[in-house]
């Protein structure tokens, strides 16, 4: 979340721009105030949001276009003042002072200086129906708030609702036209519902909210809490609760409600937890925390990782075959961009069943591989698929330099990496197919990029994972000259055609070169 928020005020001459900022910072009206008063700085301890506030003061004649212009580009939120007393200053809005910085997508707020001159009682309904019109045609207002510089009444909510449109926006979430939640916002509702329904049964129960409430809110909710949301959303949303759960189309419902009463910090605080940044997408810094990996060592899953992804298997085998099949996975990867391997001929390139479906010893060792070869997938899989603690850094694991285990002859590794070279129909990729235990194929198909299988073998009576890797005869040379490309291979298998000399002699060449 963003730590400073400048805000600007604008409007014409004359509407209390000025005044409104003394009165914040005195607490008191100073009736006589420079024409633009200094900028002012106030510390995060004493925002309500604990955010550094930068507020800007602006003049609106000839000689202020060029300051106007140059703090309106490094503006979060834009105040437009108006004068109550003063109805052409509120024409000027929707006709000069919103189109003209229209186009920089920065959310407004309307200022009613002077209620105080105001005559006769004005009701809500008056009001609004002289800002939705504006509102409606321009969407970067946020709101409207009315306030006296000279009582002073309501001028720093004016700073409030300033700093809220900027920390906790509408626009990403909502369609102030159409009165509902936006594509983007929908979905990443949806992902979150998704990854809190830990026992994947289309609702939320008691056990599940509490745990969203504790990880969002660090509180859990009271029982009568939880039966008056229920009851809320009964009311209002037709199969928004089943079986005394909360189904999706209620948790929807319930953010919906807490944007339209002006809640926004509930649902950008959910958001944020899970991930999100302002443009409704996971953050890098999220799906790729700080993970330090020094040289001469791999990553590898440690056990908090391997009961992670042992649990999210067993919660999607909704057969309870021991197996996932293609809609099982494609269930699981739904709160993902999709299955990361799904140009790697997966899953041929582990363990599966009979029918292709990857068992559990698959799934493992796939992403074993996965973790081995390139571990920054499995650092954004684990965010995508829900892992539950922080830091997700402890699903991994550094494994001591290989050179410290090639020196002492013993490896304290459960992963590891094999070449296997040879000449063009030496049989090498029948090799990697019969070791992921797949059937053997007559048919000939060059390889012309990387193929990578995986499966687990017995060493001493400890299982380990082994990695074999083939790059095709091709790339073969430039792959062994290469010290860093041999250097992550624990070992390297030479495959020839026992019936044919040529293929021995192309290793033979291979080792020279």
């Amino acid at each position: 979340m963003r730590r400073d928020v400048r805000i600007l005020l604008v409007g014409d001459d004359g509407v209390g721009k000025s005044t409104i900022v003394t009165s914040l910072i005195k607490e008191s009206f100073v009736p006589r105030v420079q024409h633009v008063v200094p900028e002012v700085t106030i510390p995060p301890e004493v925002t309500p949001e604990n955010v550094t506030t930068y507020i800007v003061d602006s003049g609106s004649g000839d000689n202020d276009r060029q300051h106007l212009e140059s703090e309106i580009r490094k503006a979060h939120v834009i105040c437009v003042v108006y004068s109550i007393d003063n109805p052409n200053s509120f024409d000027r809005i929707p006709t000069y002072w919103l189109p003209y910085f229209r186009q920089l997508g920065v959310p407004v707020i309307l200022v009613g200086n002077k209620i105080d001159l105001r005559g006769g009682e004005v009701t809500n309904e008056a009001l609004e129906d002289e800002i939705i019109p504006i509102m409606n045609e321009f969407k970067e207002v946020e709101t409207c708030v009315e306030c006296s510089a000279k009582l002073p009444l309501n001028v720093s909510e004016v700073f409030y609702f300033a700093q809220k449109a900027v920390l906790h926006p509408t626009a990403p979430l909502y369609d102030s036209r159409d009165h509902v939640l936006k594509k983007d916002c929908v979905a990443a509702l949806r992902r979150i519902f998704k990854l809190c329904d830990t026992n994947k049964d289309g609702i939320l129960d008691a056990s599940e909210l509490n745990e969203f409430q504790r990880k969002c809110f660090d509180a859990p909710l009271q029982a009568q809490e939880l039966e008056g949301i229920k009851d809320m959303v009964r009311q209002h949303s037709e199969g928004g609760v089943r079986d005394n759960g909360l189904t999706e189309e209620g948790f929807l419902y319930l953010h919906t409600i807490f944007i339209q009463r002006g809640r926004l910090e509930t649902t950008w605080t959910v958001l944020r937890e899970f991930g999100y940044g302002e443009d409704l997408r996971l953050t890098e810094s999220f799906l790729y925390p700080k993970f330090d990996v020094p040289h001469d060592c791999s990553v590898e899953l440690s056990p908090l990782g391997y009961q992670f992804l042992t649990v999210i298997f067993e919660n999607f085998d909704k057969d309870q075959d021991g197996a996932l099949n293609k809609e099982e996975l494609d269930e699981l990867f739904s709160t993902s961009p999709g299955n990361p391997w799904a140009g790697q001929k997966f899953p041929d390139t582990t363990v599966a069943d009979d029918t292709g479906a990857v068992t559990l010893q698959g799934w493992l060792a796939q992403w074993s591989m996965t973790t081995l070869l390139d571990y920054r997938t499995t650092l954004a899989y684990l965010a995508y698929l829900g892992y539950p603690d922080e830091p997700r850094t402890a699903a991994l694991h550094v494994t001591r330099p290989r050179k410290v285990d090639r020196r002492t002859g013993k490896s304290t590794r459960n992963v590891f990496l094999c070449y296997v070279c040879g000449a063009a129909g030496s049989g090498k990729t029948s090799l990697l197919r019969a070791f992921a235990g797949k059937p053997f194929s007559s048919t000939y198909e060059p390889t012309k990029k990387m193929n990578s299988v995986v499966n687990s073998v017995d060493l001493d009576g400890s299982e380990k994972y082994l990695v074999l890797q083939e790059f095709g005869s091709k790339y073969e040379a430039e792959t062994l000259r290469n010290p860093k490309k041999t250097d992550l291979a624990d070992v390297i298998v030479y495959v020839h055609d026992s019936s044919d000399t040529n293929s021995f002699s192309y290793i033979s060449n291979l080792r020279v070169r």
